[in-house]
């Protein structure tokens, strides 16, 4: 048979055409079994990320990514069979994929440690928690940034890079948390009536713990003052409060017994003050004195 000078054999196309709606029909059942498939793995995934009790954002993600992934496999496993050399695809999307890298190095770095965070969860939302110079309640974890807000009502945007590369002193980790005051007193006042006033006022307050119990030490012996330190353990909800309410508590106990808090003080001594002061009140000659009589 011959169409338009060309000699066509029906018996080889129609070999030929079989053969490849043979490969289509092939890499369409590749295509959808893979897809059912990746949605199964998917899903077992995202439940056992779930048990792990991985953040519920990052679970998402990882999730998105590995049926993403799986897609791409399945794709390619389809597009192979029906005869399309899938080399060159790779090729293609590989340096995509790296030039993507390039442009996008930073937010990457944040996403991977973003993955870290959510993973060994270091902290979790709600925590009080100190990153470099901010301290503050944890209100969001995202892969790319964490929100912070501060006791002032302020939201911090740190980004997680940062957070990884850094120490980070979570307050609410455990359960207790211990106060520690510092008072200074005279040196001619009782050591022992002002640790007992300490201790007392500690023992009775209804926000401190039993367990250990309260202590009071000297701890410093200095140019003005003998410091005392009280340490006292408290929950991590009462520790602000209670350290106040101590405070105010020590201020009003020390001043009724008579035991002086004294401040720093410094005596200047001013040289050739003396000479100064004797010139000043030295008489000075009447006026006539000093003019000649003509």
């Amino acid at each position: 048979m011959e169409f338009l000078g060309f000699t066509l054999d029906l018996a080889t196309l129609t070999e030929n055409g079989l053969s490849l709606l043979f490969k289509v029909i092939i890499a369409l059942l590749i295509f959808v079994f893979g897809r059912w498939l990746a949605h199964r793995v998917v899903n077992f995934a995202n439940r056992l990320m779930v048990r792990s009790r991985i953040e519920h954002t990052a679970a998402n993600f990882l999730s998105r990514l590995l049926y993403g992934i799986l897609l791409v496999i399945i794709v390619l496993a389809a597009l192979n069979k029906v005869g399309v050399h899938t080399t060159s695809v790779v090729a293609i999307l590989g340096g995509a994929a790296v030039a993507i890298g390039l442009s996008l190095k930073d937010q990457l770095s944040n996403f991977a440690a973003g993955i870290m965070i959510v993973t060994f969860r270091p902290f979790v939302r709600g925590d009080y928690v100190q990153i470099k110079e901010f301290t503050g309640t944890i209100k969001e974890i995202t892969l790319v940034n964490t929100h912070m807000t501060t006791v002032n009502n302020h939201d911090i945007i740190i980004p997680n890079s940062s957070i990884t590369t850094s120490a980070v002193i979570n307050y609410t980790t455990l359960p207790n948390r211990r106060v520690d005051i510092t008072i200074g007193i005279g040196y001619d006042a009782d050591i022992k009536t002002a640790k007992n006033i300490l201790l007392e006022l500690a023992n009775s307050n209804a926000m401190s713990l039993s367990e250990p119990a309260p202590i009071v030490r000297v701890t410093n012996l200095g140019d003005n003052s003998v410091d005392l330190t009280l340490n006292v353990w408290t929950t991590n909800d009462d520790w602000w409060s209670m350290q106040c309410d101590l405070l105010e508590q020590f201020k009003y106990a020390l001043d009724d017994n008579k035991i002086d808090m004294p401040f720093p003080q410094r005596s200047v001594h001013v040289k050739g003050l003396e000479q100064l002061v004797n010139k000043e009140q030295t008489p000075k000659p009447p006026l006539n004195i000093l003019h000649k009589e003509k």
